[in-house]
């Protein structure tokens, strides 16, 4: 039976429980009483997920690390592998269940902790007041109303900011299981060129082994469009059984997902009192589309401010000159002025790659920034810089 509405006071409120959210409600110290808005279960709720990122040493989240790797590898179009072994990082993945389950075990022994199951379609100020309010609909059809000092929303935008250049990462992947011996675990391959080409932008295959019996083996694309159901399953089965000579896989599991890359500008306030958070709030790495590792500097940041007393506002995920030069990149694969799969291979073939990891974190030296620029191809790359101030930003259809 229906009653009134959920109501509830906190100095946070935090929508969305993904990697942004629950790093959010885990940095934030003990005293702060904080609220978790999660998505009922159905389609607002994310299917599981991987994320992977690379850190030196011991992380904070190694629990739910599903697997590292040591070394790394990336084939160009020739099958030539490119191998680093990139210490003193390491490459790591998490399955977004273990995480959350991880992050969630430490939150509930909090006191001033609480999360709620709503449908959010309101984050703002308080009208005429201070703070901020989050109002959605609960499971069993109440209206769930949330004020607190500060709010946080993580939902991806229903619509991409304008953006002088806008692709796609998209991919499919399956968890497989092989009938003998066909991984090495000891290297995940970060891109495979041995994949088709499509007309603009590039594509790859990407294996994570965790045995020699088992891998994450995906099909990825920076594309402006995305494939359909049997174009990723055509492209699934070209990788495995035409390029890696795989026959028999079973799968066990499947996973899909469209990551934007983009240089349009994510507002990280939009309110007095309402931030956005995650890949809301600009935390993914445009040129590449990683974000784990940006929510937890973007987490900390937040979490210092507002044991200082000061506004939480999120500070942009990446350097300035990141983002520039990210722009650059993604307009020349747009217009098809370098050959994405040369590009990527170039560079790890020249680059050692740990200073080319740190380099993709926006961790590098000015010096280092200007060795690894003269890499790529310099001629089309200045041709694009050039033309950047003048091009219009619109919005992805």
């Amino acid at each position: 039976m229906r009653t009134g509405p959920v109501t509830g006071d906190a100095d946070v409120v935090i929508v969305g429980a993904g990697a942004a959210g629950l790093s959010l409600a885990h940095r934030l110290p003990d005293t702060a009483s904080v609220v978790l808005v999660d998505a009922p279960a159905g389609p607002l709720r994310p299917a599981e997920r991987t994320w992977c990122f690379w850190e030196e040493g011991p992380g904070a989240y190694d629990e739910a690390v599903a697997a590292s790797w040591e070394r790394l590898r990336v084939r160009g179009t020739d099958g030539r592998p490119v191998e680093g072994r990139p210490e003193p990082l390491r490459y790591k993945m998490l399955r977004s269940g273990a995480f959350e389950a991880l992050v969630a075990g430490w939150l509930g022994g909090r006191p001033g902790f609480r999360r709620v199951e709503a449908a959010v379609d309101v984050v703002r100020d308080v009208p005429g007041g201070g703070g901020a309010e989050v109002r959605g609909v609960a499971g069993d059809g109440r209206r769930v109303v949330l004020r607190a000092r500060w709010a946080f929303d993580s939902r991806p935008p229903r619509r991409l900011p304008p953006a002088r250049t806008t692709l796609f990462q998209h991919f499919r992947g399956w968890f497989v299981s092989a009938e003998r011996a066909a991984f090495e675990p000891g290297v995940a391959e970060l891109m495979d060129f041995r994949t088709r080409q499509p007309g603009r932008g590039l594509s790859f295959g990407y294996l994570l082994p965790f045995s020699p019996r088992e891998a994450l083996v995906e099909y990825t694309e920076f594309a402006p469009a995305l494939l359909d159901h049997d174009g990723y399953e055509r492209a699934l089965r070209h990788y495995t059984r035409d390029v890696l000579g795989l026959d028999g896989l079973r799968v066990t599991a499947v996973e899909q997902g469209v990551i934007p890359m983009t240089d349009a500008v994510f507002p990280r306030r939009t309110g007095k009192s309402v931030f956005r958070i995650g890949t809301a709030g600009g935390a993914t790495r445009p040129a590449t589309g990683y974000t784990f590792a940006a929510v937890q500097r973007q987490s900390r940041a937040v979490a210092a401010a507002y044991r200082r007393g000061r506004p939480p506002v999120p500070p942009p995920a990446h350097p300035a000159k990141s983002r520039a030069m990210d722009a650059v990149l993604l307009r020349a694969l747009a217009t098809g002025r370098i050959d994405g799969a040369a590009f990527f291979t170039g560079l790890f073939r020249g680059v050692p790659t740990e200073r080319l990891l740190r380099f993709l974190d926006g961790r590098s030296s000015l010096w280092e920034d200007l060795t690894i620029g003269l890499r790529t191809p310099v001629r089309p790359m200045l041709r694009t810089a050039a033309e950047l101030p003048v091009v219009v930003r619109r919005r992805a259809r």
